[in-house]
């Protein structure tokens, strides 16, 4: 059994234990394991702004922080506690980063229609009911910047965060350890996001 093949066989847990007991070469191993998770969470946050190269960067140092920080006597696994950590580190370059641009209109259409909001009208029927084509209004650019504008006057700051971080498919529990907030507040601060959006649109 060759050295790799070893690794391959030794859970997360017991990686970071050797890690620490001195065998740097786990580390190269474990980068090489969680690479194309950061590649994944770098390309979901690239809607909302910055280079994709420099997102995989911060993903990186996000994956040796967890590798540093890791507590195994946590519930959490290590794969869980590298997601947010490689998350929030990408959020927190997004957020520094001065090419930051405005998330277009088409970007909020899962916020509040999808699967968990059955029943909700997506943007193209709310769109139809007034008579509008949906592709003629998401190319308008007076429209949809007259919208952002809309959006980012009515959301705080919180509200704001949650809304981003959910726009690239996280949930609030996730949202809310990436954050460092409660899941009720964080929960409640994305249905108000929604209803806002909601109601802007139906303008």
């Amino acid at each position: 059994m060759t050295v790799t093949r070893k690794w391959d066989m030794m859970s997360d847990e017991e990686l970071i234990e050797s890690l620490r007991a001195g065998n740097q070469e786990v580390g190269d191993y474990i980068c090489e394991k969680y690479k194309n998770l950061v590649r994944s969470k770098a390309k979901s946050m690239y809607i909302l702004g910055a280079e994709p190269e420099d997102l995989i960067q911060e993903g990186m140092i996000g994956l040796f922080k967890a590798m540093r920080d890791y507590d195994a006597s946590s519930e959490a696994s290590f794969y869980t506690f590298a997601m947010l950590c490689i998350t929030r580190q990408i959020y927190k370059a997004v957020q520094a980063s001065n090419r930051k641009k405005a998330m277009p209109l088409n970007t909020y259409v899962s916020v509040y229609a999808g699967e968990d909001e059955p029943g909700e009208a997506s943007i193209d029927e709310m769109l139809a009911c007034d008579g509008l084509n949906p592709e003629e209004t998401l190319i308008d650019k007076e429209n949809v910047e007259l919208l952002e504008q809309s959006i980012a006057k009515e959301l705080s700051s919180f509200e704001k965060q949650v809304l981003e971080l959910h726009i690239t498919g996280m949930g609030y529990v996730d949202i809310a350890r990436v954050l460092g907030r409660d899941e009720k507040s964080t929960d409640n601060a994305l249905q108000r996001s929604k209803s806002k959006i909601k109601k802007i649109l139906s303008m």
